[in-house]
Formats: C-alpha cells, sequence, structure tokens
C-alpha cells in the first residue's frame, strides 16, 4: 500500500486493521513502563538519524511535563503507521530534541507535551522559530484551562510574534488527511472529560493565510499523547482512544505532505 494511495477513500477496511491492532498488540507495547517524574526510565541518549521517519518530542527546562507519555505514546503510534502505511518509520520510536539544536532541522514532525508549563530561553525560541519557517510542524498537545493557555500563548508569541492563533473547524485537511474525522467533540482523558471538559483544536497559519500550509497545530483541553500512551492499558473508552489514533496519524501525515 503506498502512502499516496492510503490518502483516499475508502478507509473502512484501514480503519478495521487499527481496531484490531489496537485490541490486541498494544496491551504488549504497554507494559515497558512510562517517565512519571523521575528518570529511572528515561531514554537518555538520542537516537541517531538514519533517515527513517522519526518523532521528535521537544525538551524544554524547568518542568518534566515534556516527558510526559513518553515513550509509550510514541512507541504505539509508530507500531500502528507501520501497519497502516508504508511511511518507513523508526522502529525504535522516537527521539528528544532541544528547540535550540541544529539537529531539530533533520525532522519534519516535532511534538511538544504540557506547554502550559513552558518558558523558553531565547537560543530555545530562535531555534523554534527557524525550524517553523523553514517548513517544520509543530504539534502541541497536552493542556488545559486558562493558565496553562496563558504561558503557551506568551511563550509562543515570543516564537511568531506575528502569528495568529485560530480555530480549526473539522472541515480542516490536517482532520482528514488519512482518516476522515467526524467530530471534533472529544473528551480529555480520564475524570476532566467525564466531567464535560472537550478538547478544542486550533492553529497557526504559514503568513497567517488559512490558504497556506498549518505550521503548528494546537491540542487544547485535549491530551491525545495520554490516550495513546494507555491504549494498551485500556484506562480510556475507546470510543475517545481510536479517535486519538485518528488525530495522531493525520498529523503524522499532513506534517510529511505539507
Amino acid at each position: 500500500m503506498a502512502v499516496p494511495e492510503c490518502l483516499n477513500p475508502p478507509m473502512r477496511r484501514r480503519w478495521l486493521t487499527l481496531l484490531l491492532l489496537v485490541i490486541v498488540t498494544l496491551p504488549l507495547a504497554a507494559q515497558r513502563g512510562g517517565w512519571r517524574g523521575g528518570m529511572s526510565q528515561f531514554r537518555s541518549t538520542a537516537l541517531p538519524y538514519d533517515g527513517h521517519f522519526t518523532f521528535a518530542r521537544l525538551w524544554y527546562p524547568y518542568y518534566g511535563g515534556w516527558a510526559f507519555d513518553w515513550p509509550q505514546m510514541e512507541d504505539n503510534l509508530s507500531l500502528i503507521v507501520s501497519e497502516i502505511t508504508t511511511i518507513p518509520i523508526d522502529p525504535r520510536g522516537g527521539t528528544i530534541v532541544r528547540m535550540d539544536d541544529p539537529e531539530l532541522m533533520k525532522f519534519p514532525l516535532a511534538y511538544l507535551s504540557e506547554p502550559g508549563y513552558w518558558h523558553p530561553s531565547e537560543p530555545e525560541v530562535e531555534g523554534l522559530r527557524t525550524y517553523l519557517l523553514k517548513g517544520g510542524f509543530l504539534i502541541v498537545d497536552d493542556f488545559h484551562f486558562e493558565p496553562e493557555w496563558a504561558v503557551f500563548e506568551s511563550a509562543m508569541r515570543r516564537v511568531l510574534p506575528q502569528a495568529r492563533i485560530d480555530r480549526l473547524t473539522v472541515d480542516h485537511p490536517v482532520f482528514n488527511t488519512f482518516f476522515e474525522i467526524k467530530t471534533l467533540d472529544v473528551p480529555y482523558p480520564g475524570g476532566l472529560g467525564e466531567r464535560g471538559l472537550m478538547g478544542e483544536f486550533f492553529g497557526i497559519y504559514e503568513n497567517n493565510d488559512p490558504t497556506k500550509r498549518l505550521m503548528v497545530v494546537i491540542n487544547y483541553n485535549m491530551d491525545v499523547g495520554d490516550y495513546i500512551e494507555r491504549s494498551g492499558l485500556r484506562w480510556y473508552a475507546e470510543g475517545p482512544t481510536h479517535e486519538a489514533y485518528k488525530f495522531g496519524i493525520n498529523y503524522l501525515i499532513y506534517g510529511m505532505t505539507r
């Protein structure tokens, strides 16, 4: 199955494959254990670049939220992508990159976790700005409520001072590059979602022009990474967990093709 063919309907058979993999194979991947405050299970050495697609997770100082859901989120999503597309995924999952590291330019897609505690230095601001303006695609995930949004927006305004943050609608190409996402009404995982907290999705366009590429996609009041990480443990309902995989795969395809 070539990647261009994957981007066209019908999607039913591919989605059934995804469901089967989520239910059957991911419990094995989830047994590895993840980063939760300590450094004992943290992969301290970045993976060497070899041409395979590799998830680049962005490091930032002062707070460990940059590593939440690592490495299971990357491992689980890599497994699914390798099964349903012909994208050459690095089987080791992902790597960690500083925003001011020139190596960041080798990765078409970067992931930023818990930006509600992100206070970048000036070199990090400049590094991320260069990455985005040269064609990089940034996924921002796992934050909620106004105080965390304020921290994120303040940092992003330093990175892209003229940027406008626009609300995205379900018909945007980023939600339809592989799977056709029917609704953006997906609850935040766990108790907050059960009490009614629903995801909101925003983006930043190149030159603030909606006809141009999306440089940044923002999952607010949402934690796609946690859904994917915990899928093997079945902590959360199957419906939103499956939707989280759709978001993750669509983001990857969008970032690779725009």
